[in-house]
C-alpha cells in the first residue's frame, strides 16, 4: 500500500491536515508546539484509492534539544518509509528560514514531494503563498486544513498516481488483531512496542509522558496481522490537570475501544497499584480481551515464595477479570518479550470464536441441571433457549420469563460455566438476558 508522510516545522497544521485527510480526529490538535512526537499512522481511502498516512512531529534542523533530535529521527524514518511526502508550510508566518532546510532534505530522498501551504484562510488567502516558489517547486497546493479549502485538489493530486484498490487480496489477508498497550505513565509501554517490532518505532524517554498520541503500527509476524496502539500513559484523574493530557488520557481510553486485546503494562518494582486496577476495570467494562503484563521483572530481588505471594496478589486484586494471562518480562533486555505477542493472539482467537446453536444450548441445559435457578418472590426463574449473536467478546443471549430479576451470582455461575463448556478461559464473555416475547410466563 503506498505510504504518504506528512512533514514540517512545529505548529504548521501537521496534525490538523493528517485529521482532515482522515476524515476522524486521530491526531492531538493544539496550538502547542510539538504536541506530535511519535508517528501516527492511519489508513485512508479516497475515490477508491487506498494509502497508509503518517503524521509526524515538527522537524528542526538547528539548536535541537535531545528529545527534539528524537523526533527528527522519527521524520527522517517516516520520510523512509513514505513514497510520497506532503511538507507543509505556514502561509501565515511565510517563507521560514527552516523550510527551505527541510526541502532540501527531501530532495536528497528522489521522492515525489508535493509542497502544502496551510492556513491560507480568509479574504486574503494568497498573502505570502507566492514565496514559497523559492523553494524551487512548479506547483504549490493552498489550503485550510482547519477549513477545508482547497482540500480537494490537494487530494485528487495525491491520489492521481496511487493504484486502485485490491478489494479480492484484501479479502484473502489474515484476520488482524489489534492490540493496545496500556498502562501508567513510565512503565516502559513505548520499550515494548520497540522490542517487539525490534525497530526503534516510538520515542522512549526516561522523562514520563512522552507519548501523547495513540500510535498506531501494522505489521505481520508469522503469517498474522497485527496492530500495535502504543498509547499515552493513563493518570489519575486528579492528576490530568492540562487539556492536553486530559485529551491524551481518553485517546487512550479509545484506543481500548479500538483493540481486540488489550495489553496491560504493570510495573514489577511498584507492584499493582489502584491505578492498574482501574485501567483494567476500563478494560473489562469494554469487554477487551487483555494480557497483564508485569515489566521489569529483572529488577525485582525474589526467591520462590516471594514470586508466588506478588503472583498470588496480582491475581487475587484482578480477580474481576480471571481470564487475563500474566506474563513478567522485561521490555529493556527483551527477556520473555517474545511470549507478548503469542499470548495475545491465543487471547484473540478465543475473542473470536463461535459456538453452534444447538451446543450452547446443550450447555445450558446441563447448567440448568447443575444449579436450578433460584425462585423469585416465590415464581420459578425459567430459562427457554439461547443463542450466541456475535463475537469479540463472545456474546450469548440467553431467553428467560423473568430477565431483570436474574441474580448477579447466578449470572457469574452460568459465565463461568459457558467459559468451561466451550474452553473460553482467556477471553471475557457477555451474557444478555431477554424476555422471550411468548409463552404462558409472560
Amino acid at each position: 500500500m503506498t505510504v504518504v508522510a506528512i512533514v514540517g516545522r512545529p505548529n504548521v497544521g501537521k496534525s490538523t491536515l493528517f485529521n482532515r485527510i482522515c476524515g476522524r480526529q486521530q491526531a492531538l490538535v493544539d496550538d502547542l508546539p510539538g504536541v506530535t512526537r511519535d508517528r501516527n499512522y492511519a489508513r485512508v481511502n479516497w475515490g477508491g484509492k487506498a494509502f497508509t498516512l503518517i503524521d509526524t512531529g515538527g522537524f528542526v534542523t538547528s539548536d535541537q534539544s535531545t528529545l527534539e533530535e528524537h523526533t527528527g529521527q522519527q521524520v527522517l524514518l517516516a520520510m523512509e518509509e513514505a513514497d510520497i511526502v506532503l511538507f507543509v508550510a505556514d502561509a501565515r508566518s511565510g517563507l521560514h528560514p527552516e523550510d527551505p532546510a527541510i526541502v532540501e532534505k527531501l530532495r536528497r530522498t528522489a521522492k515525489p514531494v508535493m509542497v502544502v501551504i496551510n492556513k491560507v484562510d480568509g479574504a486574503e488567502r494568497n498573502v505570502h503563498v507566492s514565496e514559497f516558489f523559492q523553494l524551487g517547486v512548479e506547483k504549490l497546493y493552498p489550503v485550510s486544513a482547519a477549513h477545508g479549502f482547497g482540500f480537494g485538489e490537494l487530494l485528487e493530486e495525491l491520489t492521481r498516481n496511487i493504484p486502485e484498490r485490491d478489494e479480492a487480496s484484501e479479502a484473502v489477508e489474515p484476520h488482524e488483531v489489534r492490540i493496545a498497550i496500556v498502562g501508567r505513565p513510565n512503565v516502559g509501554k513505548s520499550t515494548l512496542v520497540n522490542s517487539i517490532l525490534k525497530v526503534p518505532r516510538v520515542i522512549v524517554s526516561e522523562v514520563p509522558g512522552t507519548t501523547r498520541d495513540a500510535i498506531d503500527t501494522a505489521f505481520e509476524r508469522d503469517g498474522q496481522r497485527y496492530v500495535l496502539i502504543d498509547t499515552a500513559g493513563i493518570r489519575r484523574k486528579g492528576r490530568t490537570w492540562q487539556k492536553l493530557e486530559k485529551v491524551s488520557v481518553l485517546k487512550a481510553l479509545q484506543s481500548i475501544e479500538r483493540s481486540h486485546v488489550a495489553v496491560l503494562m504493570v510495573d514489577a518494582v511498584e507492584g499493582l497499584t489502584d491505578q492498574d486496577l482501574h485501567i483494567a476495570g476500563y478494560i473489562q467494562e469494554r469487554f477487551r480481551g487483555c494480557v497483564v503484563v508485569i515489566n521489569k521483572w529483572d529488577a525485582v530481588e525474589k526467591d520462590a515464595k516471594q514470586v508466588k505471594r506478588f503472583m498470588t496478589e496480582v491475581r487475587d486484586r484482578l480477580r474481576f477479570m480471571p481470564f487475563a494471562p500474566i506474563l513478567t518480562i522485561s521490555a529493556l533486555s527483551g527477556q520473555r518479550v517474545s511470549k507478548v505477542l503469542p499470548a495475545a493472539l491465543e487471547v484473540f482467537r478465543e475473542y473470536n470464536r463461535r459456538i453452534t446453536t444447538g451446543v450452547v444450548n446443550q450447555a445450558l441445559e446441563r447448567a440448568l441441571q447443575r444449579h436450578e435457578p433460584p425462585r423469585v418472590s416465590g415464581r420459578p426463574l425459567k430459562f427457554y433457549y439461547v443463542t450466541q449473536t456475535s463475537v469479540r467478546p463472545p456474546t450469548f443471549v440467553i431467553f428467560c420469563n423473568r430477565p431483570d430479576s436474574v441474580h448477579f451470582s447466578y449470572q457469574r455461575f452460568l459465565n463461568n460455566h459457558f467459559r468451561e463448556a466451550f474452553d473460553l478461559q482467556k477471553t471475557p464473555v457477555r451474557l444478555i438476558f431477554r424476555e422471550r416475547k411468548r409463552g404462558p410466563d409472560r
